[in-house]
């Protein structure tokens, strides 16, 4: 399969893993897409870049929280108990894209 749509693919799926308690919770819309595009383009991010000299099963996790903390930047300022949420959603769900992406190339 093509490097860039197993990113897409894993990226959709990521997405809509995050989303799924949003919607539960019937958060904003604004929100909840922003979400849904933050993994999405993540995960195209993680799985086509190499980063020397750190653990393939590493990079992951690293990559997504940072590329979550300018969202969390702006977020801290209204709602402070979202950041430690999002912060753990980013490494746990870029831990597993990066997985993902390492097994199913």
């Amino acid at each position: 399969m093509d490097k860039l749509l197993l990113s897409i693919i894993i990226g959709i799926a990521a997405g809509v893993i995050d989303i799924i308690p949003m919607i539960i919770q019937k958060l904003e819309k604004r929100a909840t897409i922003s979400a849904f595009l933050q993994y999405f383009f993540v995960s195209i991010i993680i799985v086509n870049i190499d980063l020397s000299h750190i653990a393939w099963w590493l990079q992951g996790g690293l990559i997504s929280f940072a590329l979550s903390l300018p969202v969390v930047f702006i977020i801290s300022k209204e709602d402070r108990k979202s950041v430690p949420i999002i912060l753990t959603m980013a490494v746990i769900l870029g831990t597993l894209i990066g997985i993902a992406g390492h097994f199913l190339k």
